[in-house]
């Protein structure tokens, strides 16, 4: 099994910064890629790949990234998620998909 932590919300005013760390652990043989997701409410989950303030980082031998969010706004206000995609068994085996139960971030105007 894998399980996958996400760690580093909280509440922050307008124009804030936050750093959240998300760890991926089990029985991993091998990962491929995490990545970090968000899901306000009444929204549909989306990646934040896109968004230019954030800067993800990672620590490969901790299989673990970061997400450094500058300059936050009101309604970036949501739970956010990290994915994960690992292989659990031998090197031929299939990849899978794994999501923490997310962390939350409240930006306050």
């Amino acid at each position: 099994q894998v399980e996958v932590v996400e760690s580093g919300g909280g509440s922050v005013q307008a124009g804030g910064s936050l750093r959240l760390s998300c760890t991926a652990s089990g029985s991993i043989t091998e990962i491929s890629r995490m990545g970090w997701y968000r899901q306000a409410p009444g929204k549909q989950r989306e990646s934040v790949a896109s968004e230019t303030r954030f800067t993800v980082t990672s620590d490969n031998a901790k299989n673990t990234i970061y997400l450094q969010m500058n300059s936050l706004k009101p309604e970036e206000t949501a739970v956010y998620y990290c994915k994960v995609r690992a292989r659990t068994g031998p090197a031929w085996g299939s990849w899978d998909y794994y999501w923490g139960e997310g962390t939350q971030v409240i930006v306050s105007s």
